[in-house]
């Protein structure tokens, strides 16, 4: 009896043993299933996440390759910029390209890719700006082309067209005129009077103002006086003018100018014979333009 007892236990042991390891061997295996499902899960969610992140990538990149194809001869700050795009392309792809990108990777890709969109938008505006200011730049040459080619169809006339501007813009310019007659006696002594009879010299003094065109070296000025019956005063000779043709001049002056600077100028003309009553005319040339003019006026005198 006892025998049968103690063996009836062992076998209840042993069945408890059993049903134990098989319950463990249950719950094993269902925590490996779980734990390969939440695994899975984890994939699935992280390459859900990257394909949405490749999708992106992808459409900001052929934006980027597109305005950057259309516009190869990119220059300076554009070019700069562009660079710069494709170097967060380049940085943005090597994340992408691992096949065990972290959440933390992932997560600087798509801050990346907002990044890239933004460059990509500012390159895009500033190219359209280029585009404009390019236009007006053709639009303008256009403009300066078709004046070119009305000016060309006379390139004789447009040389000497040019000679006369260059002319204009080297002659002198004389200012501040001052005319005074005189009485100038043998010692040297003299007296500024408007007597036509007492008078015996015309003093001319006036400024050659700055020329920044017109070189350092001498210059010729020719001093035109108009006697008050309206002929020329002295007989000095004719010279060529640019406007009125042949013109008979009192004197020649040669003054030594410096470029750009003011040079004052004095001029007396010497009269042996008396000055008639009337109104004088000083006028001053050089290139044969009028640099400038005076006039001064000698009274009748009782003596």
């Amino acid at each position: 009896m006892s025998n049968e007892t103690s063996g009836n236990g062992s076998k209840i042991i042993i069945g408890l043993l059993i049903v134990a390891l098989i319950g463990s061997w249950v719950y094993f295996n269902s925590s490996k299933t779980e734990l390969i499902t939440q695994n899975e899960v984890k994939v699935a969610t992280i390459d859900s996440a990257k394909n949405v992140i490749q999708s992106e990538f992808i459409a900001a990149s052929a934006k980027a390759d597109s305005l950057t194809s259309q516009n190869a001869s990119l220059q300076g700050d554009l070019l700069a910029k562009s660079t710069e795009i494709q170097k967060l392309k380049g940085n943005i792809s090597n994340i992408l390209r691992k096949k065990d990108a972290t959440d933390k990777e992932l997560a600087e890709a798509k801050a990346m890719i907002g990044e890239l969109n933004g460059k990509v938008a500012n390159l895009f505006a500033d190219l359209g700006k280029a585009q404009e200011a390019n236009k007006q730049l053709t639009a303008q040459n256009t403009d300066l082309t078709n004046q070119n080619s009305d000016l060309s169809t006379n390139l004789t006339a447009t040389k000497k067209e040019k000679e006369r501007l260059q002319d204009i813009g080297s002659t002198l310019h004389a200012s501040t005129f001052n005319i005074q007659s005189l009485r100038v006696k043998e010692g040297g002594k003299e007296r500024v009077t408007s007597n036509a009879k007492r008078a015996n010299t015309i003093r001319l003094s006036f400024q050659i103002d700055k020329n920044k065109i017109t070189p350092t070296g001498t210059q010729e000025l020719y001093v035109c006086i108009t006697a008050p019956d309206g002929k020329a005063f002295g007989e000095g000779g004719n010279f060529t003018t640019r406007e009125e043709g042949s013109k008979a001049f009192s004197n020649k002056l040669t003054v030594q100018y410096e470029q750009n600077a003011t040079l004052p100028v004095s001029y007396d003309v010497k009269q042996t014979s008396k000055f008639v009553e009337g109104e004088y005319k000083v006028e001053v040339y050089n290139n044969g333009f009028k640099i400038g003019e005076g006039k001064t006026t000698l009274k009748r005198g009782l003596f």
